[in-house]
C-alpha cells in the first residue's frame, strides 16, 4: 500500500512539473515600436474667398433694400470674373438694430445694419485679385475671409502617409540592426492624425470709393501631414 502512494504522488509531481515549463509560442516574441511622421508641401488649386456687403440705414428696410441693391451689383461684376466651374453662393445675411446708451438712461435703437456675404469658390487662382477687386469695386465693403487649400485634399493626405510608412519602416530597421537582429514581419500599423492646413490670407482691398488698384495676392503652399504607428517583430539574423 505504501509503495502504491509513493508511486501516485510521483506521478502526479511529474504531471505539475510538465504543466510549469514554459510554452515557446510567437505571443512571446521580441518588437519593436516606432512612430513615422511625414510633412509634404502641395501647391494650392481651390481658392475661396468671402465677400460681404455691409449697409447702415435709420430703419431696418432702408438698411436692407440698400444692401439688397449693392449685393445685387456686386453679384453680377463677380459672375463676370468667374470661371468654369467656379460657383458663388449667399454664406450669411444679418439684420441687426444700432443701440446708443445715453448715460444714465435706457438704450435706444438709433438705426441698422444690415449684412451679406458671398462666398466665392474658384480654381483659377489668377482671379482672385481680379475678383476682389471687381468686387470692391461694385459695391462691397469686406472681406471676410481668403483661403487657399486643395480640391483633392486626400491625394495629399495618401502621399504624405506613405511617407510617414516609410520613415517608421527605415527606424525600425535601424534599431533592429543596431541590435544585431532583423525584422521578421510587421505585427500592426496603426494610423495617427492626418491635417491638412490651409492658407489663410488677409486682404486689405480698395473699397468700391477708392481709386481702382489691382490687390497682390500670394497663395503659398498647403502643408498636409500623416502620422503612424508601427510595430514589428524581430529576431536574429
Amino acid at each position: 500500500m505504501k509503495t502504491f502512494l509513493s508511486l501516485f504522488g510521483a506521478l502526479l509531481l511529474l504531471g505539475s512539473t510538465a504543466q510549469a515549463q514554459p510554452r515557446n509560442d510567437r505571443s512571446r516574441a521580441s518588437s519593436i515600436t516606432v512612430n513615422g511622421e511625414a510633412t509634404i508641401f502641395a501647391e494650392p488649386d481651390l481658392a475661396q474667398i468671402d465677400i460681404g456687403v455691409v449697409t447702415q440705414a435709420r430703419n431696418a428696410p432702408e438698411a436692407s433694400k440698400e444692401n439688397a441693391a449693392r449685393l445685387s451689383r456686386v453679384m453680377t461684376e463677380v459672375k463676370k470674373n468667374l470661371g468654369k466651374g467656379d460657383e458663388v453662393k449667399t454664406a450669411g445675411y444679418s439684420l441687426t438694430p444700432n443701440y446708443r446708451y445715453p448715460q444714465g438712461g435706457k438704450p435706444e435703437i438709433v438705426g441698422y445694419t444690415a449684412s451679406n456675404t458671398l462666398r466665392i469658390k474658384t480654381t483659377h487662382l489668377a482671379q482672385v485679385g481680379p475678383l476682389i477687386d471687381g468686387a470692391m469695386q461694385a459695391g462691397a465693403n469686406n472681406v471676410n475671409r481668403l483661403l487657399f487649400t486643395l480640391k483633392d485634399e486626400q491625394a495629399a493626405q495618401l502621399e504624405a502617409l506613405r511617407s510617414a510608412t516609410a520613415k517608421a519602416k527605415t527606424k525600425a530597421e535601424a534599431i533592429a540592426t543596431a541590435l544585431g537582429l532583423k525584422i521578421i514581419r510587421v505585427i500592426s500599423v496603426n494610423e495617427g492624425e492626418r491635417t491638412v492646413q490651409p492658407i489663410f490670407r488677409q486682404v486689405m482691398a480698395a473699397r468700391a470709393e477708392a481709386a481702382p488698384a489691382p490687390t497682390p495676392v500670394e497663395p503659398g503652399t498647403v502643408e498636409v501631414r500623416s502620422s503612424l504607428t508601427m510595430t514589428v517583430e524581430v529576431g536574429e539574423k
